[in-house]
């Protein structure tokens, strides 16, 4: 039982300070049960002297700082934010249709990297650490990219694809790394994290 292995974590309430399902679904089939999941409404903006994991760091560490001014002690708040990091740039989530495809158009033939931060934070300590996946996608044919976006609408991920959808089948040749942090969590780190905290 994860309990039994979580034994450090018994005497806390925990909230994932995100309203990613991919995040919510990682976290249960961990074995974690947190009680509520609260959207951080915070501003998304960052220091522009930042770059690659500094980037997910700094936001993750700003949603847990968000969330944790509205609990109580013997809270522990686990925040993560995600990046796709290209050509020395952050490719954010697209605004629109063009823009998704405008994204996956520079993504195709390349590799990038996935970078997630996490913050776990209570009121003895924090901790915050990242993981970095490297993703090679193969030469994306036009009709491809636009099937995908008409199709899955990834409006709501960073470098517009869901490595668990039909472009993550057809398009990714290999990664190195995490798999999990793709999808939006590294949940082996998170573990070791936990059980060390």
């Amino acid at each position: 039982m994860i309990d039994m292995l979580l034994e450090n974590l018994k005497d806390y309430k925990i909230i994932l300070a995100s309203e990613s399902p991919r995040r919510q679904f990682l976290l249960k089939e961990l074995g974690l049960n947190f009680e509520l999941v609260v959207n951080p409404r915070f501003d998304e903006t960052y220091p522009k002297k930042l770059v690659k994991d500094q980037i997910p760091v700094y936001l993750a560490e700003h949603k847990a700082n968000a969330v944790f001014g509205k609990v109580k002690n013997k809270t522990l708040v686990i925040a993560a934010d995600t990046i796709v990091w290209c050509g020395n740039k952050v490719l954010n989530k697209p605004a629109d249709h063009k823009e998704a495809v405008k994204i996956l158009t520079i993504l195709s033939g390349k590799k990038h990297q996935v970078i997630t931060g996490v913050c776990i934070k209570s009121s003895e300590k924090r901790i915050s650490f990242y993981s970095s996946t490297d993703v090679f996608f193969k030469d994306l044919t036009e009709k491809e990219i636009i099937y995908y976006v008409n199709n899955y609408k990834p409006y709501d991920k960073a470098g517009a694809y869901g490595i668990q959808e039909w472009i993550g089948y057809i398009g990714i040749k290999k990664i190195n790394g995490s798999y999990f942090n793709v999808v939006g969590l590294p949940v082996q780190k998170l573990y070791s994290e936990l059980i060390n905290f």
